[in-house]
């Protein structure tokens, strides 16, 4: 499979700490020193999951290296949707207007954007698809408690979207090499350290300890998996980007794997946690500094507890 394309879309409504600090007395110096975030983005009113989707599959159409009517497999992703029927996948096949072309959503929370990856690789292996889009959006702050004082200063908003396709279309395509995926519902307090149960209330981390811990052990031990399975070993790698959950989480990360922190693409401190749209969304925005032969792997964990990996090559 080939990255062909990848846009991205962010709000711009910035929030910087000084608002939790009024609003939860946290001092933005206490929130870079936990996070490493120091602003994150804000939908305003009138903006959602799906009209985020949108915005980022119209970037993306902009730069299409073949028509949009090749598009024969949509995949959404998210775990804040707007709307749970009329999805952001079918949200966004309205706006293309591409018609009787499979369209189907994902949610493993952080973790979306590399299952719906696999989704794309499950239809292209059975001939059912050769060129698809992806598209993963989150509207946390449409699900958060801004008062919590444990999770509430970390959310952003913000989607991104892929093109994804069977065969090379051009020089400048991302090569998947090699895709890995997971689940860890049975690791720790996975079913209950982070939740969103819209019927009782909003997004919350009630044991962010046995998240941060679980994430620091699932991203680099998958990101070693899927780097073997290749035959390949960290010193291969010339670039990580990590779930943006926890700049100290990534730390963490790149310091049990033995890699510099010039290799590490960051978009946290910026964008704050952006969901399962933040490493696609980091992918787009240093797509452009990929030379080719360069070898990058991106790494998720999500809450449920969910993770992977995936080996790409420029």
């Amino acid at each position: 499979m080939y990255i062909n394309r990848v846009s991205h879309y962010l709000p711009s409504e910035i929030v910087g700490n000084d608002y939790f600090t009024e609003l939860n007395n946290l001092s933005s110096e206490w929130i870079v020193e936990r996070t490493g975030i120091s602003e994150r983005r804000k939908a305003p009113a009138g903006e959602n999951t799906n009209t985020m989707a949108i915005e980022a599959v119209k970037t993306l159409l902009e730069t299409i290296p073949y028509s949009k009517n090749e598009i024969d497999l949509i995949v959404g992703a998210t775990y804040t949707p707007y709307d749970t029927i009329v999805s952001l996948a079918h949200a966004v096949q309205h706006y293309i207007e591409i018609p009787d072309i499979p369209v189907v959503s994902v949610s493993s929370a952080c973790s979306s954007l590399l299952n719906a990856i696999e989704l794309v690789e499950g239809y292209f292996a059975m001939k059912k698809a050769s060129k698809a889009l992806v598209i993963v959006a989150d509207h946390n702050t449409a699900y958060y408690n801004e008062r919590d004082t444990i999770s509430g200063h970390l959310w952003g908003d913000g989607a991104s979207a892929l093109l994804i396709s069977k065969e090379r279309q051009t020089d400048s395509d991302l090569y998947i090499r090699k895709l890995i995926t997971g689940g860890a519902a049975t690791s720790g307090k996975a079913i209950e350290a982070v939740v969103l149960r819209p019927n009782e209330r909003g997004v919350i981390m009630p044991y962010g300890r046995d998240v941060f811990q679980n994430a620091c052990t699932y991203m680099p031990k998958v990101s070693q998996q899927v780097l073997q399975a290749c035959g390949l070993t960290i010193s291969d790698i010339d670039y990580l980007i990590p779930h943006q959950a926890n700049h100290r989480i990534s730390l963490n990360v790149i310091g049990t794997l033995g890699i510099p922190e010039e290799k590490l693409l960051s978009n946290i401190q910026r964008l704050g946690n952006t969901g399962c749209a933040g490493c696609a969304i980091a992918l787009s925005e240093n797509f452009d500094r990929f030379e080719k032969g360069q070898r990058i792997v991106v790494t998720v964990f999500g809450g449920g507890y969910s993770y992977g990996a995936m080996l790409i090559e420029a």
